[in-house]
């Protein structure tokens, strides 16, 4: 990850720079910052996106996921991420007020589910995202540590790969943390069968 560009700007000035079709960037406190993830972080957030997608289709809820979106921070106009994988409330849309045009989600309960795949730069997912993430209210969030990259004090020592769900609890998040053979337990989708082996082990698979 390497900052693209020095100027601050605000997220809505990061909008009309965004390029169309090229390349992928989030916004951190007005810095643009291009996302590079590797072949392994798609395989697991592509995954992981796959059997979630099956999961709506198969009790054919009231969601999506697409293919990108933004999220942008109820505190702050100078920030804006685009997560791995993003499942939205097809009904929470029609109360988004940057939606249709600019693909941008402001409310958290138009989000079922979002998840971060961990790269190099875990402080962002740990930290920065965890906390925006819990502002805007998003019931649930997922980080998948196929790797073990994090900070002792988020997956213990010594590290190991760990998948940590995040649930709003009374407004604040409460961890619950995933390892080998775990079958997840998930609120946004309750009958989901899926193990943290699956998914790390997805790394290492042609998906």
């Amino acid at each position: 990850m390497f900052q693209a560009a020095p100027k601050i700007i605000t997220f809505e000035e990061f909008l009309d720079w965004y390029p169309d079709g090229y390349g992928r960037y989030e916004l951190y406190d007005g810095a643009i910052v291009e996302m590079q993830p590797t072949g392994t972080h798609e395989q697991v957030s592509g995954f992981t996106a796959s059997k979630l997608s099956i999961e709506i289709d198969r009790l054919s809820m009231d969601c999506f996921i697409p293919r990108q979106a933004f999220i942008k921070p109820s505190d702050s106009n100078k920030s804006g991420y685009i997560p791995d994988v993003i499942v939205l409330n097809q009904t929470g849309l029609e109360l988004e007020p940057m939606w249709k045009k600019r693909s941008t989600i402001t409310k958290g309960e138009t989000v079922r589910l979002i998840i971060e795949v961990v790269s190099t730069n875990w402080q962002d997912d740990y930290l920065t995202k965890l906390r925006d993430y819990e502002a805007l209210q998003i019931p649930e969030y997922w980080i998948i540590d196929y790797l073990g990259l994090g900070g002792r004090r988020y997956i213990g020592f010594p590290k190991q790969p760990t998948l940590s769900i995040y649930r709003l609890i009374d407004g604040e998040y409460e961890v619950q943390q995933f390892r080998g053979s775990d079958r997840l337990i998930s609120i946004a989708f309750p009958q989901l069968n899926l193990t943290t082996e699956q998914i790390f082990n997805s790394a290492n698979l042609g998906i």
